[in-house]
């Protein structure tokens, strides 16, 4: 008898690119910590595990942040192993919302800079 649970790979539900919304993109990004999870995303060229981000935020609420980036279809998760790892859905967002994502980027960094002051 094999454990139908061990042998099949967990999936995360995704939305679809008919589904993405831009009103949810835009919630989704209007968070601190989640802007700062996407910008760690975009800097890096590999997916990145949810244990690589380090959040001033407890464990459920990071979770939470990780859900909210994924149903708005900003970020793509699955599982290899026992870690999800988290990618940007880029290109799709770039299809959807020419440019949108870049601008945000853009404009975090320039937030970041400005506060930083001189």
């Amino acid at each position: 008898m094999t454990d139908t649970a061990t042998t099949r790979p967990r999936t995360l539900a995704h939305p679809g690119l008919q589904e993405i919304r831009l009103e949810a993109v835009l919630h989704a990004l209007s968070d601190p910590v989640r802007l700062s999870i996407v910008r760690d995303l975009a800097a890096a060229p590999d997916e990145l595990a949810c244990s690589y981000f380090v959040l001033p935020v407890t464990k459920s609420t990071t979770t939470h942040h990780f859900r909210v980036l994924r149903e708005a279809g900003v970020i793509r998760q699955t599982y290899v192993g026992t870690a999800k790892m988290n990618a940007l859905r880029r290109q799709e967002l770039q299809t959807l919302f020419p440019h949108l994502l870049d601008s945000v980027l853009a404009a975090a960094a320039a937030e970041e800079e400005r506060r930083a002051g001189p």
